[in-house]
């Protein structure tokens, strides 16, 4: 049996993978502390719960509309006026299964085989290979930590081509947590006006973001981009809905009328229940994500001040999400035993093996030199993590 190109190009999901083997450790009965997995440790607000119960006893378990019921698409709308000052139609909002999932629906509405996506680096794994995947090209544009992991408005440029369809913002990111700040989306906004390019903004963690900062997109200070720009959100970080699986975007009515017609020929609607607790969660009372978020910057602090205290790894403050991307390389040439270090995947391995912790390497995010830690585990286990690295490295030696 001959599997399809796409099937045997794409690449699976590294944090995805650590996550497993994680998980499988765990199960074996070996003690992990897990760095990898990209979900909060929260539980689901209580309140976001029982409305998906309430919503099973109440027999909403059938087929809704593809792209969500008419009660979610008003709360998305809702969320986009209260968090952005923006107000959308309702053929202007769309919801998936997971924000993946609207990504996904998104690239194979807009890009053709041979199309150009931007794709600054560091980058969610998933990013490239979606890309891929709907026959297009992904261009890196390697990203600098002294600029804050910023794609600058000189890199976008270079990166602008006859082919170019689409380049995409993550803020705050993952896997860095580099927050685009007004004056760096105004001056991309300026590169971007006498092109034909779409912009796709992925908010995924817009809500949580630290330290006095203040999210901003590209249309609080280009409005006049409004009919290029697609936004994509979702409930999965800010209410600790990650298995929830609800995803949704805000856009131009011809591309999310693409979307949905896509998505009716794969997943139909969201699952039906799940849209009555995502409804009430963006809708409902919102102190639980300014909860997470005060642990999530109390974590940020604990783990970047332990990263920078271990030999050969510097770390700088992320300013939202909740990842931490230190800067391991200074350790790459070392070893303990038969195990050396050469790169962010050896290193992810040697502290699995001899510490374990799990981590995810840099280089499936387009970046060796580094690796990357989600803090959203207990302060206990961050501490009791670093202490198990620290030990790890101590037990290296020279290059």
């Amino acid at each position: 049996m001959t599997l399809s190109r796409r099937a045997r190009d794409l690449k699976p999901s590294a944090t995805l993978a650590i996550t497993a083997r994680a998980k499988q450790l765990r199960a074996e009965g070996v003690d992990v502390i897990g760095f990898g997995a990209g979900e909060p440790d929260f539980p689901t607000p209580e309140h976001v719960v029982e409305a998906a119960v309430d919503a099973v006893r109440a027999g909403d378990t059938r087929y809704t509309p593809v792209g969500g019921t008419p009660d979610l698409k008003a709360a998305v709308r809702h969320r986009m006026q209260a968090d952005y000052g923006l107000a959308f139609g309702a053929d202007e909002v769309t919801v998936s299964v997971g924000a993946k999932h609207t990504l996904f629906n998104l690239f194979l509405a807009v890009v053709d085989d041979g199309d150009e996506v931007i794709v600054p680096a560091p980058y969610w794994v998933s990013y490239p290979e979606q890309v891929r995947v709907a026959g297009g090209t992904p261009v890196v544009v390697p990203t600098r930590e002294e600029d804050g992991f910023r794609m600058t408005p000189e890199a976008l440029e270079d990166s602008l081509g006859p082919r170019t369809r689409a380049v995409i913002l993550n803020s705050p990111s993952n896997p860095t947590g580099a927050l685009y700040r007004r004056d760096d989306l105004a001056a991309l906004a300026e590169v971007l006006r006498s092109r034909d390019v779409l912009v796709v903004s992925d908010d995924i963690y817009q809500r949580l973001v630290y330290g006095g900062e203040r999210f901003a997109g590209i249309l609080d200070v280009a409005p006049d981009l409004r009919d290029r720009v697609v936004i994509v959100n979702g409930v999965s970080k800010a209410y600790a809905m990650t298995g929830w699986r609800i995803g949704y975007a805000a856009g131009p009515a011809e591309i999310v009328g693409a979307m949905e017609k896509l998505q009716s020929q794969s997943t139909s609607n969201p699952t039906s229940f799940v849209q009555k607790a995502a409804t009430v969660a963006l809708t409902g009372p919102q102190d639980c994500v300014e909860t997470m978020c005060r642990a999530f910057e109390r974590r940020r602090d604990l783990i970047v001040d332990g990263l920078n205290r271990l030999p050969g790894v510097h770390c700088r403050t992320p300013e939202g999400a909740f990842y931490a991307f230190p800067n391991v390389s200074a350790l790459y040439g070392r070893g303990a035993g038969q195990a050396v270090i050469g790169d962010s995947f050896d290193l992810a391995r040697y502290l699995l093996d001899e510490a374990r912790v799990a981590v995810v390497p840099g280089a499936a995010f387009g970046s060796d030199a580094h690796c990357r830690l989600s803090y959203a585990a207990s302060d206990d286990q961050i501490r009791e993590g670093l202490a198990r690295m620290a030990a790890a490295f101590d037990r290296l030696g020279p290059a």
